[in-house]
């Protein structure tokens, strides 16, 4: 038997440890599911279709048990109708805004923002590098950066790009380390990347990736980033504190579309 919860919140936060005050490592959206693989009272660590797992407290889950171990079935690839930013409106009369990639229940009236099933978000997240950097920014401009985050609500570097690519049918692991181990490797000529092409960045003196960023074509990257704050703007070659900082520890870039 499997122990299986779904989250029922508009965004879970996924936390190091089992306590209120742990810091979170990650986030699971609302009608997202995730194995449950420990439990300390009201705590749970839970995994979710991208095999990362955190600590959730039981309120912001639906928890039921399996009879047979069905398959973890990621909510990107569900017909249902998904949150691009929306407000909706239950048969209840009550109200709920909702963030990029929650879903929506099948009674739920979507009364402002914009929501939509598998089909159409298939066709508005079409897998190519300039529609996707294109609806990146439509979507994350004026997110403030928060560690662990993943919607415009706040996100970090790797959750920005992981739900983007998520969106347009490319499953990434969460962080940037693992997503630098995706795709193909390119080389180090910024004037060559298309748009789409993920460049990775590290501060550390053993070079473990610390940072994504998502190239606009050539030199120029969107990206989530506590030096901008939040979704910034950026060229390698440019001579601004956050440019040179990018230029002094980049690593290598990546062709996963």
């Amino acid at each position: 038997m499997i122990t299986r919860a779904t989250v029922r919140v508009a965004i879970a936060p996924l936390l190091h440890e089992g306590r209120a005050s742990a810091t979170q490592v990650s986030q699971l959206l609302r009608g997202h599911p995730a194995d449950v693989v420990e439990r300390q009272g009201d705590w749970l660590r839970v995994r979710g279709a991208d095999g990362y797992d955190g600590w959730c407290h039981a309120g912001y889950l639906t928890i039921e048990s399996l009879a047979s171990a069905e398959p973890l079935r990621p909510a990107w690839h569900d017909e249902r109708r998904m949150s691009l930013g929306c407000t909706v409106r239950s048969p209840m009369g009550t109200y709920a805004t909702l963030p990029l990639g929650a879903m929506l229940d099948p009674d739920e009236t979507a009364v402002g923002g914009l929501a939509m099933n598998h089909r159409g978000r298939t066709r508005y997240f079409a897998q190519q590098g300039e529609l996707l950097v294109h609806r990146t920014t439509q979507l994350y401009s004026g997110a403030p950066y928060l560690w662990g985050g993943v919607t415009p609500w706040g996100a970090d570097c790797s959750g920005m790009v992981q739900t983007m690519f998520a969106l347009a049918g490319v499953p990434l692991p969460r962080d940037a380390w693992q997503q630098a181990e995706v795709g193909t490797k390119l080389g180090n000529e910024l004037g060559e990347l298309r748009s789409g092409d993920l460049l990775f960045f590290s501060d550390r003196d053993d070079g473990r990736i610390t940072h994504v960023a998502m190239s606009r074509g050539g030199a120029s990257v969107v990206h989530c980033s506590l030096s901008n704050g939040g979704f910034g703007i950026n060229a390698l070659d440019a001579r601004d504190t956050v440019s040179v900082r990018l230029r002094d520890t980049f690593r290598l870039a990546t062709r996963v579309l």
